[in-house]
């Protein structure tokens, strides 16, 4: 029982031990996170364009696949509808 007591005791410092390392390293990530938001979301304007200029479906695709390598998870650059 004390051994209960002693655990609950240290639960909160342990979590605002990790809440406060969480915080420091959430900063540079939410700032990583919103440049490649906006990369995500420039090469989306970029494929609407695309599209827009007459340019088939395949072609502003393989445009937005190349724009999006490495920023996205699969090949929607973070986004897929229907078509």
């Amino acid at each position: 029982m004390k051994k209960l007591f002693a655990a609950l005791s240290l639960a909160p410092m342990l979590l605002a031990g990790v809440l406060a390392h969480a915080q420091a390293h959430n900063d540079k990530d939410t700032q990583e996170d919103v440049a490649r938001h906006r990369a995500m979301a420039a090469a989306h304007e970029a494929a609407a364009k695309c599209l827009e200029s007459g340019k088939g479906h395949d072609q502003c695709q393989k445009d937005l696949q190349a724009a999006c390598k490495s920023l996205a998870i699969g090949k929607y650059c973070g986004m897929k509808h229907a078509h």
